[in-house]
């Protein structure tokens, strides 16, 4: 019980920090002049994870899918981002403070997860398909 209100927390907390991008993301379409075309594209990857974990918030254990993967794609987007910030210290210092904040999501998201749903052959079923 107290896992799974962990989880839900960080879910949620995750959820409006990938949300809170979404005024970022509005300003650069609106006063986009075709010189940085990744900022969008990332941003608007983000406010939709944004809005998937907050609505799988309400039951997790039937999202264990988004969840592995809000964690494991903020780990390989904190690689990408450490190897470009390593690459030109200088030019990219904001890029730590963003890895440390992906990881600071990842970690719990991971440790949290709910565990996979065994069936009768003992093989983990993850999602249930109709």
């Amino acid at each position: 019980m107290l896992r799974e209100r962990a989880l839900k927390s960080v879910m949620v907390v995750a959820g409006l920090l990938c949300l809170a991008g979404i005024y970022p993301l509005a300003a650069s379409l609106w006063y986009w002049h075709g010189t940085d075309d990744i900022v969008p594209m990332f941003l608007s990857l983000y406010v939709t994870l944004g809005v998937f974990l907050l609505v799988a918030a309400r039951n997790p254990s039937q999202h264990r899918s988004l969840i592995l993967f809000a964690a494991w794609s903020s780990f390989a987007h904190t690689a990408v981002m450490l190897v470009q910030a390593y690459d030109g210290v200088a030019d990219r210092p904001l890029l730590f403070g963003m890895s440390a904040i992906l990881v600071l999501i990842g970690v719990p998201l991971l440790a949290l997860a709910p565990a996979a749903i065994l069936i009768g052959s003992g093989r983990p079923q993850t999602d249930r398909w109709p």
